[in-house]
C-alpha cells in the first residue's frame, strides 16, 4: 500500500492541517459518484494514527470530500497525494476529468505553478487561441471550508482577442487589475498555455507582426511564387524583416519534405486564395493576370461543397508531387504572428515534424514525427471515410447499398493478420449501439473458421438473405479487405429486428449472447455448441455457458481452467461430449458488478476432466481413475485447480486421513478397454483441449474484444469499433484494430504480481482484458472438422 504514503515533498509539521489527495477513478459511494479527478482531504493527525497503528493494514480510510464535505470511505490505492499549492491550482478547474487531465499532464500544472505576472499565454477560448498577458495569480474568494484557496489568472486579451473578454479586470465588484472593457478573463490554469521565458524574451524584441497593417502574407498561408521561372506553390513557414525588407520562408510544395525551405521577399510572393479567387497565372508568359473570379453554382438536391472541419474531423493533405497524408486535426487556432486559422494535425503515419509543439509551445500531444501544422485551407477530407463524396448521414446508413463480396475467404493468421486487419478504419464500423455485434463478429470470424457453419449451412428460404449478409457483406469483406461499413452491419440488424420478439435489434445496446442465440437458434437453426448433463438428469443443449458459482474466498485473481471447474462441480455438470465452439460468460452481473476484479485468460482449456462417462487419470499417481471426490476438490491441502478423481488404491489412502473420513467418492464409469490391467501402460488417457482465441470484453457499457491471431503469445490485437470519431451527431465512428503484445507480460507474470498490480499502472491495453472480460471463447480445431 503505497499510494497513501506521503511522497518525501510533504513535511508533516504533527498539526492540525489538511492532507489533499486526487481521485484517478470513478469511486460510486451509497447513491453518490465521485468522478475520477474529485479532490479529498484528511486531517493530519488523522493520517498520523492510520499509519502508526493497525489501521495501517487496511487499504480504506475515511476521506473528506471537498466538493460536498460528506466523508467517504476509500481504497488508497485509487488516490495520489497533492500538496496544498498544486491542490489550489486544481480545484480551480470545475470538470473532474479536465482536472484530472491537468494533474497527470505535469508540464501544465509546473508550468502554471512558475508562472509570473507579465508573462505571455495562449488562451483557448471558443475553439479558438487568442494572445494573452497574465496580469494576475491568486484568489478570487476567501478560502473553501477544506482550506484551499481556487487560483486563477486575469488574462489581457491581446491581437485579435481583443473585444473577446468578459470584463476590465474587475470580478465580483473587487479589481484585481486593469485593461481596457472586454479585454479581460479570469481562468484556471487548463485553459491556458504557457510561454517559456526563453519566448517571452523573444517576443518581446521581435517586432509585432499583428501592429503592421500592409503584410500581405502570414504564417501558415499557402502561397504562389515562381522558382527558376517554374510557378511553385508552398506553405508560409515564417515572416520577418531583414534589415528594411520583409522575407517569407517558404516549405514549396515540389520539395516534397518539410525541412528545406525558400527564403523568398515578400513582393514575389502571392496568396493562393487570390490567385483562385481573383487572379489566373499564365505560366507560359510568367504573369499575374487578373480576372474576375465566378463562382460555380450546384445544381441538384445536394449543394457542392466539403464538410465543416473541427476538432477531430479526419482529413488528407496535399504535401506536392503526388505525397499526401493523413491524419486527424486535434487543434484549431492561430498560431503565435498569425491570423489565419491553423490546425495541428496528428498524423496516420511518421511523415511530421514535431510531437504537436510548435516553436516552442505545445499544443496537443502525439507521438514523435506524427505532427503536422498548417493551414486549415489545406486540409480536405480524407476520401476514405466518405461514400460518394458525402458523409453518411445515420439515418442514411440503413439504406446503403454496400457492394457484396462473392469470393470466401479463409480466416486471417500470423502476418497476413496484422497486414490485413491493423490500422484506422479497420475492423467493423460501430453505428447506434451496434458494439456488442461489431465485437462479436469480429471475434468469432476474423481469425478463426470455427462457426464458418454459419455461413455456409444450408437455411430455410425466409432466412437465406439473412446469412447472405453475414457472410457476403460481412465475414468475406473482413477478410479479404479488412473492413466492414456500418450500413453493413446495420442491415443485418434490421433483419434481425423483423425475425426477432425484441423490435429493438437496431437501435438499443443488447448482449452478445442475445444476438448469439437469436442467430444461431432461431434464425440459422445450427446444432447448439454444448451438450450438458447435471447427475441423471435430461439431457440440455445451449449455445453460451453461464459461469455460476458462489464467492471462493482463496480465488483472489482465477484464471479460466479454476472458473468452469468450480462452476461445473457446483452445479453438477459434465459435456457429454467435445464442443467445437466453447463460449463461456464470465461470473458478472450487468456492467457494474464484477465477482473477481481479474480474471487470467487460460490460453488452453482442460476439459478432460469435465466429460461424462470418459477416462480419466487417478490425479496422484496417474492410473486410470475410478472415483471422484467433489470434497476433495474443495480441500486447501490439494492443488488449487484440477478436479480431485483417484485410482481405487489413491482413493483409500487419501481418505484414511481423518479429516477426509466423511466424504462420499462417487464411482466413475470406465470404459472397457481402460479397466485390463492394472498398470497405465499404452492405455494413457488422453487430454482434450480447447484453444482460446477471443475475449469479449466491457467497460462502461461499451464493448471491444481481444483476439488471438497467431501461435505466439504476444499474438493479441484489439479491436474497438468505436475508437475514434469524426464529427458530431452527423458524424461516424471509426473502428481502430491496433496489436496488443503487452498481454503476454501479465500473462507470465506470477498470481501474486497480477494481484498488487494496479489497472491504471498496466501496459496498453492489458487491463481492459485482465479486468473487463466478459465472454471468452474457446476452439476446438479437429472437432471443427465434424461439426
Amino acid at each position: 500500500m503505497t499510494t497513501a504514503v506521503l511522497p518525501c515533498s510533504f513535511q508533516l509539521s504533527h498539526g492540525d492541517k489538511n492532507i489533499y489527495y486526487i481521485l484517478t477513478e470513478d469511486h460510486p459511494y451509497g447513491s453518490k459518484l465521485f468522478g475520477a479527478g474529485s479532490i479529498c482531504y484528511l486531517k493530519e493527525q488523522t493520517y498520523l494514527r492510520y499509519i502508526s497503528s493497525d489501521m495501517f493494514s487496511t487499504r480504506f480510510w475515511r476521506f473528506v470530500m471537498v466538493e460536498d464535505s460528506s466523508v467517504v470511505t476509500m481504497d488508497v490505492e485509487i488516490l495520489h497525494p497533492l500538496d496544498k499549492k498544486m491542490a489550489d491550482f486544481l480545484i480551480a478547474i470545475s470538470s473532474h476529468g479536465e482536472r484530472l487531465n491537468c494533474f497527470l499532464d505535469k508540464l501544465v500544472l509546473d508550468s502554471a505553478m512558475k508562472a509570473r505576472e507579465g508573462q505571455r499565454v495562449l488562451v483557448d477560448l471558443d475553439q479558438q487561441t487568442f494572445p494573452g498577458t497574465i496580469c494576475y495569480i491568486g484568489k478570487l474568494r476567501s478560502p473553501l471550508p477544506s482550506g484551499l484557496s481556487p487560483v486563477y489568472f486575469g488574462v489581457e486579451l491581446q491581437g485579435d482577442g481583443v473585444g473577446k473578454g468578459h470584463c476590465d479586470g474587475t470580478y465580483n465588484g473587487t479589481e484585481y487589475f486593469k485593461c481596457k472593457p472586454d479585454c479581460g478573463l479570469f481562468l484556471p490554469c487548463n485553459k491556458l498555455r504557457f510561454v517559456p521565458a526563453s519566448e517571452n524574451n523573444k517576443m518581446k524584441q521581435e517586432p509585432k507582426l499583428e501592429a503592421v497593417q500592409d503584410i500581405p502574407v502570414k504564417v501558415g498561408e499557402t502561397v504562389g511564387f515562381y522558382l527558376d521561372d517554374v510557378y511553385t506553390r508552398g506553405v508560409a513557414m515564417a515572416v520577418y524583416k531583414e534589415g528594411n525588407n520583409w522575407m517569407v520562408k517558404v516549405c514549396p510544395e515540389e520539395e516534397g519534405a518539410t525541412d528545406h525551405f525558400r527564403e523568398i521577399p515578400m513582393d514575389s510572393v502571392v496568396k493562393e486564395e487570390l490567385l483562385s479567387s481573383a487572379f489566373a497565372v499564365d505560366t507560359d508568359g510568367g504573369l499575374w493576370t487578373q480576372r474576375k473570379y465566378e463562382r460555380i453554382e450546384t445544381t441538384g438536391d445536394r449543394e457542392n461543397k466539403s464538410p465543416s472541419l473541427d476538432v477531430n474531423s479526419v482529413v488528407q493533405i496535399d504535401l506536392g508531387k503526388g505525397d499526401s497524408v493523413t491524419g486527424t486535426i486535434r487543434w484549431i487556432g492561430c498560431l503565435f504572428k498569425t491570423q489565419q486559422k491553423m490546425a495541428g494535425i496528428e498524423l496516420d503515419e511518421e511523415k511530421g515534424d514535431s510531437d504537436g509543439e510548435w516553436q516552442g509551445v505545445r499544443y496537443f500531444t502525439c507521438p514523435p514525427k506524427r505532427a503536422l501544422f498548417v493551414s486549415l485551407e489545406q486540409c480536405q477530407p480524407d476520401m476514405r471515410f466518405q461514400c460518394n463524396n458525402v458523409f453518411l448521414e445515420p439515418t442514411e446508413l440503413s439504406g446503403l447499398e454496400v457492394p457484396e463480396v462473392l469470393s470466401n475467404s479463409p480466416p486471417l493468421q500470423a502476418d497476413v493478420a496484422v497486414h490485413v486487419l491493423r490500422g484506422r478504419m479497420k475492423g467493423i464500423q460501430g453505428h447506434c449501439n451496434s458494439c456488442y455485434m461489431d465485437a462479436a463478429l469480429f471475434s468469432l470470424f476474423s481469425c478463426t473458421s470455427v462457426l464458418d457453419s454459419m455461413l455456409f449451412k444450408p437455411s430455410l428460404p425466409p432466412d437465406r438473405h439473412i446469412q447472405k449478409i453475414l457472410r457476403d457483406k460481412i465475414v468475406n469483406p473482413l477478410r479479404q479487405n479488412g473492413f466492414v461499413a456500418a450500413s453493413s452491419v446495420m442491415n443485418l440488424r434490421h433483419h434481425l429486428t423483423e425475425k426477432g420478439q425484441c423490435s429493438s435489434f437496431a437501435t438499443s445496446e443488447k448482449d452478445p449472447e442475445e444476438f448469439l442465440n437469436l442467430i444461431m437458434h432461431r434464425i440459422l437453426g445450427i446444432e447448439p455448441l454444448l451438450k450438458l448433463q447435471s447427475g441423471k438428469l435430461k439431457e440440455q443443449e445451449c449455445y453460451c455457458y453461464q459461469i455460476f458459482m458462489d464467492k471462493q474466498e482463496d480465488l483472489v485473481v482465477p484464471n479460466v481452467q479454476q472458473l468452469v471447474e468450480h462452476s461445473f462441480l457446483s452445479s453438477d455438470l459434465k459435456l457429454v461430449e467435445i464442443p467445437s465452439c466453447f463460449i463461456l460468460q464470465m461470473p458478472r452481473f450487468g456492467k457494474e458488478y464484477k465477482m473477481f476484479s481479474k480474471i487470467i485468460p487460460s490460453l488452453e482449456l482442460d476439459i478432460t476432466d469435465l466429460l461424462l462417462d470418459s477416462p480419466r487419470e487417478c490425479f496422484v499417481c496417474g492410473d486410470v481413475a475410478t472415483q471422484e471426490c467433489s470434497a476433495c476438490f474443495k480441500d486447501k491441502m490439494f492443488a488449487d485447480t484440477g478436479l480431485k478423481q483417484y485410482c481405487d488404491s489413491c482413493c483409500r489412502q487419501a481418505h484414511s486421513h481423518y479429516q477426509r473420513k466423511m466424504h462420499q467418492p462417487t464411482k466413475l464409469r470406465v470404459p472397457e478397454a481402460f479397466c485390463r490391467g492394472s498398470s497405465l501402460g499404452s492405455r494413457q488417457v488422453p487430454r482434450e483441449k480447447l484453444e482460446l482465441f477471443a475475449v469479449l470484453c466491457i467497460e462502461t457499457s461499451h464493448y471491444v474484444s481481444f483476439v488471438k491471431y497467431g501461435p505466439e503469445r504476444e499474438n493479441w490485437m484489439f479491436f474497438d469499433s468505436m475508437a475514434d470519431r469524426h464529427g458530431d451527431e452527423s458524424g461516424f465512428n471509426i473502428p481502430t484494430v491496433t496489436l496488443c503484445p503487452e498481454v503476454a507480460k501479465y500473462l507470465e507474470m506470477p498470481v501474486a504480481a497480477l494481484a498488487m498490480e494496479q489497472p491504471r499502472d498496466m501496459e496498453g491495453v492489458a487491463k481492459r482484458l485482465f479486468c473487463d472480460a466478459y465472454m471468452y471463447m474457446y476452439q476446438s480445431k479437429k472437432m471443427a472438422l465434424y461439426k
